[in-house]
């Protein structure tokens, strides 16, 4: 393969197969339209495109389009699945318009609705540039613990998402600690100034821990091999790497936190294999942060 070419035309034959691989076809049209090029610029990428790999498309006159042949093989991307899917899924949430994507005409799909935190760009914005800059940012914070809101000095470093809100990571001035403060619940952002809290400081972050996951003992072997399937598990265990900041939300969210007695097996699919280890690295790490702000 050809090292020769620009980004630019890398870019449009990854497009090219991409339509090829997920929707067996495509027109000229379609690159020319998606990329903003001219027709005749089109033809040549595809001409270009079929003299690097001339077993991979063909042209189908009565269709006229180029559809993949029986020899196709992706040679500027790799196929995933869940890349394809977040596409479905960012077009189904109005992150994206159907125009921007690489998918030209999606199968029909449906996904439950989400009870999506409010977010705004004037908040988000002068936080971004914080954490780019280094500076610390004052905002206004309606915290869950405080009755009414409060004004708190950051300095952010990091953005994170604990699979339904986005908060940032900062080092908390009034409370000398870093922390996690949901851009939700930021009513309004002030004044800047250089930060003197690095990043490097923040040990819960910087430290990642794996958590092993495995199937509920209590549930039939069928139900077992089913949900090993589903979390592509090697001899009924999977391994989790994440952040010790992010541990928290994480048995949160799949209920690790709840008692086992409280809840059936078929609520209760996933166990966690080594909590006693991982409860001693949380118990044993003196900067924990605080998990919310």
């Amino acid at each position: 393969m050809s090292t020769s070419l620009s980004a630019r035309v890398r870019q449009r034959f990854t497009f090219f197969e991409q339509r090829i691989y997920w929707e067996g076809r495509i027109r000229r049209l379609d690159l020319s339209n998606h990329f903003a090029i001219s027709a005749a610029q089109a033809s040549l990428d595809i001409a270009q495109y079929r003299e690097l790999v001339p077993d991979n498309v063909k042209y189908d006159p009565s269709l006229k389009e180029y559809v993949g042949t029986p020899a196709y093989l992706p040679r500027f991307f790799v196929p995933d699945a869940r890349q394809y899917l977040t596409q479905l899924l960012l077009i189904a949430d109005h992150a994206l318009q159907p125009a921007d994507s690489w998918i030209g005409e999606p199968s029909e799909n449906d996904a439950i609705p989400r009870l999506r935190r409010k977010l705004s760009a004037e908040i988000l914005r002068p936080i971004v540039l914080a954490i780019r800059r280094s500076q610390a940012i004052e905002v206004e914070y309606q915290s869950f613990s405080s009755p009414d809101p409060e004004v708190r000095l950051l300095s952010p470093h990091a953005l994170f998402f604990d699979g339904a809100r986005w908060s940032a990571r900062a080092w908390c001035y009034r409370r000398s600690r870093f922390a996690d403060f949901v851009l939700a619940r930021v009513l309004r952002v002030g004044n800047t100034k250089p930060g003197n809290v690095p990043s490097s400081l923040d040990g819960a972050w910087h430290r990642f821990v794996t958590l092993r996951l495995g199937t509920s003992p209590k549930l039939s072997k069928g139900q077992r091999r089913a949900l090993e399937l589903d979390y592509g598990m090697t001899d009924g265990a999977i391994d989790v790497p994440m952040r010790l900041s992010t541990v928290y939300y994480f048995i949160r969210h799949f209920g690790f936190d709840l008692d086992v007695s409280a809840v059936s097996p078929e609520r209760r699919q996933i166990v966690w294999l080594n909590r006693d280890e991982i409860i001693s690295i949380q118990n044993g790490t003196t900067d924990r942060g605080e998990h919310t702000g």
